[in-house]
């Protein structure tokens, strides 16, 4: 069983940044055997893929939506993934969802195994 943390939601202007972590536990769990991503839900809407890392990191992937904004990164060592979000705009706010997943598939999907409790990030304009 795989439990994932995510820390550093919260509330900023348009334009700022915010950094969201994820810690990844589990009994017999090795980090870097998972596939890691961000998923977002805003109120009212389906959840959306935001960005996505391979096992060893060598790989990222992003939404249209967030490209050249956003940034995701993982540290194996820390079982710790991040993304470091930049130039903020209302409509990124929403719901933040730290996933993670053994297999590969849809880089781009929103299917994972397991899910984080999830942290608010609010963008006033």
């Amino acid at each position: 069983q795989v439990q994932l943390v995510e820390s550093g939601g919260g509330l900023v202007q348009a334009g700022g940044s915010l950094r969201l972590s994820c810690a990844a536990s589990g009994g017999t769990f090795s980090f870097s055997s998972y596939f890691m991503g961000w998923i977002r839900q805003a109120p009212g809407k389906e959840r959306e893929f935001v960005a996505a890392i391979s096992w060893s990191g060598s790989s990222t992937y992003y939404a249209d939506s967030v490209k050249g904004r956003f940034s995701i990164s993982r540290d194996n060592g820390k079982n710790t993934m991040s993304l470091q979000m930049k130039s903020l705009k209302p409509e990124d706010t929403a719901v933040y969802y730290c996933a993670a997943r053994r297999s590969g598939g849809n880089f781009y999907g929103r299917l994972y195994d397991y899910w984080g409790q999830g942290t608010q990030v609010t963008v006033s304009s």
